[in-house]
């Protein structure tokens, strides 16, 4: 029951993240993408490896342009920021 009450926070809080101008949502973005691959990896342990991919899905959709920064940061490519 707690690892459904924390993965709600962290949808909630998401979802409020990307409600703040873009200039103030870097720390706190940064700190969620850190904490999502554990609250997966607690999701697959508890729950089963079916609702890990459903939550992978979930994060992938979420936070798509900075893994697609991250992505192009690592191969040594440019990427364009939105403003």
């Amino acid at each position: 029951m707690t690892l459904l009450w924390i993965s709600v926070l962290w949808v909630l809080a998401s979802a409020a993240v990307a409600m703040l101008p873009m200039r103030r949502q870097y720390v706190p973005g940064v700190a969620l993408l850190l904490s999502a691959p554990v609250l997966i990896i607690a999701i697959a342990l508890h729950v089963g490896w079916f609702m890990s991919l459903l939550a992978i899905a979930a994060f992938v959709s979420m936070y798509r342009n900075p893994l697609r920064y991250l992505i192009a940061r690592l191969r040594g490519q440019s990427f364009e920021v939105p403003q």
